[in-house]
């Protein structure tokens, strides 16, 4: 059975069909039965009714807001369509939010944890879009602008006709144990708190392995070599559009030597310590909560879960 993390199981079809027709798009774009997920940097509209859920407007109360934005297509789903629309151009101070739902803009992160685990896995779909949007308005081979097209599939550049596609970085996370002891480090800047610690973790290198590229991260920020690489899981973090692919590995030597640069600490910790600390109650750690695909990583090393665990090479 394949763990499903948050920000996966999106229940969408993506509709590369209807991808291949503007003027469905366009018409889409308009129907009265399509709806509409606005976005703004790393907030995403909610409805805070009876129901915590996302915030669905139609086609008219996104005109109402005024947003100049071209809406991305995310997908179909029971016949209607589903569109995101970036709405980082507005003062959200100012700018009225439809009345009759209870919406309001909220923080991603925190929205991801109380809407359904479909819905989250639409928020990853359309912060992901949105934000590779934001960041490719120019063509890369001549500089000239790009425009939207295939409902947000691909953006074509005006001049060379160069076709862009949306892009996603893999980044290997990955919880390394000698017997009762597994592996967690601080990276400098990233941990609020002197006492928290997560998986190693580093993005993947052209032309290298998810098992190349967990065996050179934790080689450069712990200096430990490592064995036995097994996949647990993976889950799309759309900040701004990577998927984290979790991996456990063993270690085949123990003496920590880190990268001073990047690591503020790298430490061992037991079994028990790490139990405790999943159960909040830990005074010397403090792990990353049930959102990030860490938690379910090292929880799964903590609880001797194998997981997916799959064999995917020997000692280095």
């Amino acid at each position: 059975m394949i763990t499903t993390q948050i920000f996966a199981g999106n229940p969408l079809d993506r509709g590369d069909r209807q991808r291949r027709d503007e003027g469905w798009i366009t018409k889409a774009a308009e129907s009265p039965r399509s709806k509409f997920l606005p976005v703004a940097g790393q907030r995403i509209l909610v409805s805070t009714g009876n129901i915590n859920s996302l915030g669905w407007l139609s086609h008219e109360q996104i005109r109402q807001m005024k947003s100049d934005s071209i809406p991305i297509f995310l997908g179909e789903a029971d016949a209607t369509a589903y569109f995101t629309v970036d709405m980082s151009a507005l003062d959200l101070d100012t700018t009225a939010v439809p009345s009759g739902g209870g919406y309001s803009f909220h923080e991603a992160r925190g929205a991801a944890e109380f809407v359904s685990r479909e819905e989250a896995g639409i928020i990853a779909q359309a912060l992901s879009q949105t934000n590779w949007h934001k960041s490719h308005r120019f063509c890369s081979s001549c500089g000239s602008p790009t425009a939207m097209r295939r409902g947000g599939q691909v953006r074509e550049c005006a001049n060379c006709s160069a076709q862009h596609f949306p892009r996603t970085d893999p980044v290997v996370i990955m919880v390394v144990s000698a017997q009762d002891y597994c592996l967690l480090g601080q990276s400098r800047g990233r941990m609020s708190q002197a006492n928290m610690y997560s998986a190693l973790a580093g993005f993947m290198d052209q032309g290298e392995t998810i098992e190349e590229a967990v065996s050179r991260e934790v080689m450069e920020e712990a200096g430990i070599n490592i064995g036995n690489i097994r996949y647990f899981s993976s889950q799309p973090w759309p900040f701004p559009h990577s998927l984290m692919i979790g991996c456990h590995a063993d270690a085949v030597t123990t003496e920590i030597n880190k990268d001073e640069e990047e690591m503020a600490e790298v430490k061992w910790f037991h079994r028990n310590e790490v139990r405790l600390a999943l159960e909040g109650s830990s005074n010397v750690l403090q792990v990353p909560g049930p959102l990030a695909i860490a938690h379910h990583l090292i929880k799964a090393w903590a609880n001797k879960d194998p997981g997916n665990a799959v064999n995917r090479q020997g000692a280095h």
